[in-house]
C-alpha cells in the first residue's frame, strides 16, 4: 500500500460494487424474468449502463444515472430475449433502492471518522438514489455528506466531478483519497489530482491501461487499517 496517509484528510467512496453490492439484483431477475442464469443479465445490464454513461458524456447526452440503468436494463432483457413488461421492468429497477451493504462497510468507515478522516459518498446515483444507498447502509450519521453526478450533469471519470467534490468537501484535491472498485472511476480520481483506491473485492487482474491507483485493497477494512493505524 502506497497511499500518503499523512496527506489524506478526507475519503471518498464510490457506492454501487464499493458499498453496496450491485449482484444482489440478480434475485429480481431470477424472480421476474425466471432465468438459470440471472447474473450474466445483470453483467450486461452493469456493462451497457457504465457504457451509456462514458456515451452521455462524449455527445452531450444527459439522463440522471436511474434513467440510464432503466434504458441498459431494458437493452440486457432484450439481448438476452426476455419479454419483460414495463412494470415488471421497474420492479427490478427498484432494487437499486434497496441493494444489500457489503459487510465491511459500517465498521471501517466508523474507523476511519475516529481516525479524524472526514468521509463522503461520491457517486453517478441520483441525490434520491444516494439518499436510499446511505439509508440502507446504515451509515448516514458517519458521513459528512454525499455527491452526486446530478450535480454538475456529468458522469465519472469526468475530470470536473472530482474536482467538483474537491469544492464541496472543501478539501485540497491532493489530500482526498477516493475509493471505488470500478477501475475507470480509480483512473478518473487518479487524473483529476485525488489519491486513487482501487477496491479489488473480486480478485480481478490489474488494469495494464492508464497509470497506477495510489493504492490496491480487497476490503475496505484493509484501507482502513492503513490510514487508522
Amino acid at each position: 500500500m502506497t497511499i500518503e496517509s499523512d496527506a489524506v484528510t478526507t475519503v471518498t467512496f464510490d457506492s454501487y460494487s464499493t458499498l453496496v453490492d450491485v449482484d444482489a439484483v440478480e434475485g429480481a431477475l431470477e424472480t421476474h424474468t425466471a432465468v438459470d442464469d440471472p447474473a450474466s443479465i445483470s453483467r450486461t445490464w452493469r456493462e451497457r449502463s457504465m457504457l451509456y454513461t462514458l456515451v452521455a458524456n462524449g455527445i452531450d447526452a444527459y439522463d440522471d444515472f436511474y434513467g440510464i440503468n432503466r434504458d441498459a436494463l431494458e437493452y440486457a432483457l432484450a439481448a438476452h430475449g426476455l419479454d419483460v413488461d414495463e412494470d415488471e421492468r421497474e420492479e427490478i429497477l427498484s432494487v437499486y433502492h434497496d441493494l444489500e451493504v457489503f459487510d465491511d462497510v459500517r465498521e471501517s468507515v466508523e474507523r476511519l471518522r475516529s481516525a479524524g478522516y472526514d468521509c463522503y459518498v461520491l457517486s453517478n446515483g441520483t441525490p434520491e438514489m444516494l439518499e436510499s444507498m446511505v439509508e440502507g447502509a446504515g451509515i448516514g450519521d458517519l458521513l459528512e455528506g454525499t455527491i452526486s453526478a446530478h450535480e454538475l450533469e456529468t458522469f465519472k471519470p469526468a475530470p470536473e466531478l472530482y474536482r467538483h467534490a474537491a469544492g464541496r468537501t472543501g478539501t485540497p484535491i491532493g489530500e482526498i483519497a477516493h475509493v471505488s472498485a470500478l477501475w475507470f472511476d480509480v483512473q478518473g480520481a487518479v487524473h483529476a489530482g485525488m489519491q486513487g483506491v482501487w477496491l479489488d473485492r473480486k480478485g480481478d487482474p490489474e488494469e495494464p491501461f492508464g497509470p497506477d491507483p495510489d493504492a490496491v485493497v480487497s476490503g475496505l477494512d484493509e484501507l482502513a487499517a492503513a490510514l487508522a493505524d
